[in-house]
Formats: C-alpha cells, structure tokens, sequence
C-alpha cells in the first residue's frame, strides 16, 4: 500500500515564507509525475505545481516566481517552496503522485495526500 504524508503546513504572515513536503511510504519502482494542489473554502481544487521524473515543471501562472517545486525521487519525495505568500494562497494543499509504478510489470496509479493546511495571515 503506498500513502502519501505531507508536512510543513502551518500559519505564516503575509510576505512570509514556508516549504511543504510530502513522502511516500511503501515500496515504489517509479513515479511519473509529482504535484501539488490546493483547495480553499467554497473553491474547487486547483493545480499549484508539478514535476515530472525528467525535472519539467509547471506552475500555476498566480504562483510563478513565488513557488518552486522539486523533487527527491530517491526519497519519493517531493517539495514546495512558497515565498512571498499572499493570504489569498490561504488552502488546504494536497500532494499527489501520478503514474506511480510499484513494479515494472504493474499497472499505474495514482496517489492522493492528506492535505495540509496553510494559512497566510494579512
């Protein structure tokens, strides 16, 4: 079973900075794509970032310059470092891993995190 754990959330001021993780645990062959997403109250949920194995990334256009997303693929383990916070980033952030293999010969799957909560006070 692969879970996802992330961590790193928390209430920053306006202008503040924070950095969110998140982990796989289980036994993994590869991951294909790593994301963040974040979901505020009465919105749906959104992409932030993502980065695939070969390093591209992507973001979304009200967050670049602020975010930077990374990746350990050793660790399964994937950053976002958030600079420069406005309080309209204030959500609850989800990680998720797509085309995540456990073997060669499995079939894909995908994985969501817990979400973590992140507050950005004016």
């Amino acid at each position: 079973q692969v879970q996802l754990v992330e961590s790193g959330g928390g209430l920053v001021q306006a202008g503040g900075s924070l950095r969110v993780s998140c982990a796989a645990s289980g036994s993994i062959f590869s991951i294909n794509v790593m994301g963040w997403y974040r979901q505020a109250p009465g919105e749906e949920r959104e992409l932030v970032a993502s980065i695939t194995r070969g390093g591209i990334t992507n973001y979304a256009d009200s967050v670049k310059g602020r975010f930077t997303i990374s990746r350990d693929s050793a660790k399964n383990t994937v950053y976002l470092q958030m600079n420069s916070l406005k309080p309209e980033y204030t959500a609850v952030y989800y990680c998720s891993f797509d085309g995540v293999k456990r073997n060669w010969y499995v079939k894909e799957a995908s994985y969501w995190g817990q979400g973590t909560q992140v507050t950005v006070s004016s």
